[in-house]
């Protein structure tokens, strides 16, 4: 590992060029050459030639230095990143949890632990599990993982992190008092711990589960800190809010304003150009634009769509997009008798090409968004990208309808069979651009001849007075599939009555593959065969993957040398924070250092 300088340090070395002593030779002639005025009889002193030879010497000396001085300047110094400075981002609302273990559901929560907290493992772009706190794992069957932590890495006190944290993590988890996700809570207690040595740990499932090493992503608790709150404290402790962590940085400021870090001094990582970084705490996101625009602030924590015209128009605002590892998309209720005709494939094909997506993008995302053709995310490893998809057809749509029996009979522009009209409601949450998605959506549909109502409800009511209870005909909604693109939780016929599988649809090779493709450790393989089920999927279409969104984030132009790239969540925004840097001086360009 490359040495790094410390904090405010600019090491310029010496001029290397040696002094040089002018001498001055004079050799006095004993005549004169034809032609020229004959030498005057009484000659002039020598002292007097010796100085203005001086004089002009020192003429050109200083004419020379001042002329290679305006070179070296203009052309010989650069401009290179110095460390110091603060950044300040403004993120909508207050942190409630700042606790590896209760920070999933909350962005702002995501965010600090992201920064403050290490795993024994991370994601990396693409949604593959790669090593953090552990340096490497073994896993030959998929049943007994074991893992082998890194030596020299600390909690921000400075004290060790050990495999004692480990375990306390994993039992904190286990135990049935502990409020946290009831599925990591699931998973955890299926596990059976042993510790191996001071650096080893063994993991042992009760049968193959691929998508398993997900949950190793989870950070770290310190035991020496947390170890005499009960698990049923968790989350009124008051740590919660006085993070120690092991990760690159450290909270070292907290108020009810704002948040701000800094390097852990125990960070084995790269050392920040910008000393630190603050979190400005808004009601919300307009707030945090309008704080920007007066000069508050340094980041913009996510632009939303309403403000992105305003923020374009801006030049002291940098924007930086990067797809997010989520889709967006519609799903039928297939178990629902007030809307048979969704039970035929046909129809649902013919439902998929009426749709004008990328109008829905242009209009109404403001292009915000890739469109989409399965539903797993353009940026995960598992997405396969020849799926097919459903190009918008409306001719094709109509065909596809007619040959599945349901016409317009009497004229009144609905399609219908055997007396019951083709007519479906449409219910999606009450933000407003789901809001303009559902019309828009249903303005498709209708001009194939399909009656559709719309409807919106709160976010908290769509989950459980609709969605869970299987109380739907079509929905519009968002799924995160960060991590292992494991589909079996929302597809699998055995998740229809009590898991996510709210459409309820069943389909049998579909979920051979799933099965198989989650017992499988050899990630080649399980790529395979999630591009079979993605087509199946594309096939049958129990539900139209519309897009991808895209996070916009802001940054000041005076920032430099940000950028993002696909993000999990919008945390990873920060995974190339210490290249980032603010201020800057000049140096000699024959000094300047790659990496600085």
């Amino acid at each position: 590992m490359s040495e790094k300088q410390p904090f405010g340090r600019s090491d310029t070395p010496g001029d290397a060029r040696a002094a040089r002593t002018p001498r001055l030779h004079t050799t006095p002639s004993s005549g004169y050459l034809p032609g020229l005025a004959a030498p005057p009889a009484t000659p002039a002193p020598l002292g007097r030639y010796i100085r203005w030879q001086l004089l002009l010497a020192v003429a050109g000396i200083i004419v020379l230095t001042l002329l290679m001085g305006v070179t070296a300047y203009n052309v010989s110094t650069v401009l290179v990143p110095e460390r110091g400075g603060v950044f300040r981002e403004g993120v909508a609302g207050n942190p409630q949890y700042i606790n590896p273990l209760l920070c999933h559901t909350h962005d702002i929560d995501r965010d600090l632990c992201s920064l403050l907290f290490r795993g024994l493992t991370r994601l990396d772009q693409q949604g593959r599990v790669v090593p953090d706190l552990a340096e490497r794992w073994t896993a030959p069957d998929g049943l007994v993982y074991t893992f082998i932590l890194r030596e020299n890495q600390f909690w921000h006190d400075g004290r060790p992190v050990t495999i004692d944290d480990v375990l306390f993590t994993i039992e904190m988890m286990q135990n049935p008092d502990a409020p946290i996700l009831p599925d990591l809570a699931e998973l955890w207690r299926s596990v059976t711990v042993e510790p191996v040595d001071e650096h080893t740990v063994r993991l042992l499932l009760d049968e193959p589960f691929a998508p398993f090493l997900d949950f190793t992503t989870v950070g770290l608790l310190p035991k020496h800190i947390w170890q005499d709150v009960p698990p049923s404290e968790l989350l009124t402790s008051p740590l919660n809010s006085r993070p120690v962590g092991n990760g690159p940085m450290q909270a070292t400021l907290t108020s009810a304003e704002f948040i701000r870090l800094e390097q852990s001094p125990f960070s084995n990582g790269a050392i920040p150009m910008v000393s630190a970084l603050e979190f400005h705490f808004y009601p919300d996101y307009p707030s945090i634009y309008a704080a920007y625009a007066e000069g508050e602030l340094d980041g913009v924590s996510q632009v939303m769509q309403s403000d992105i015209a305003l923020a374009q128009a801006r030049t002291d605002l940098q924007l930086f997009s990067a797809p997010l590892s989520t889709y967006v998309g519609v799903i039928f209720n297939l178990q629902n008798p007030d809307v048979p005709f969704l039970q035929d494939a046909n129809v649902r094909r013919a439902l998929y090409h009426a749709l004008d997506r990328d109008r829905l993008l242009d209009d109404v995302v403001g292009g915000h968004g890739v469109l989409a053709s399965s539903p797993i995310p353009s940026n995960n490893w598992g997405h396969a990208s020849d799926t097919p998809s459903y190009d918008y057809d409306p001719d094709e749509a109509r065909r596809l309808l007619d040959e599945s029996g349901w016409v317009d009979t009497d004229g009144d522009g609905t399609r219908d069979r055997d007396g019951l009209p083709m007519q479906l409601i449409l219910l999606t949450n009450d933000g407003p651009n789901r809001i303009a998605l559902i019309e828009q959506i249903a303005t498709d549909w209708r001009a194939v001849g399909v009656r559709v109502a719309v409807e919106s409800v709160s976010f908290a009511g769509f989950i459980t007075d609709f969605l869970m209870p299987r109380r739907f005909e079509a929905a519009l909604l968002s799924w995160d599939i960060s991590g292992d693109p494991d589909p079996f939780p929302l597809y699998h016929s055995s998740q229809i009555v009590t898991g996510q599988n709210f459409g309820g649809w069943s389909n049998q090779e579909a979920d051979a593959l799933m099965i198989e493709a989650r017992s499988m450790v050899d990630p080649d393989k399980r790529k395979t065969l999630y591009a079979q089920f993605q087509h199946i999927f594309a096939a049958d279409v129990p539900a139209i993957p519309l897009y991808y969104p895209v996070y916009t984030y802001g940054v000041s132009e005076r920032v430099k040398a940000v950028q993002i790239g696909p993000l999990n969540t919008p945390a990873d925004r920060f995974a190339t924070f210490p290249d980032w840097y603010i201020l800057t001086r000049r140096v000699p360009a024959n000094q300047q250092l790659s990496g600085n």
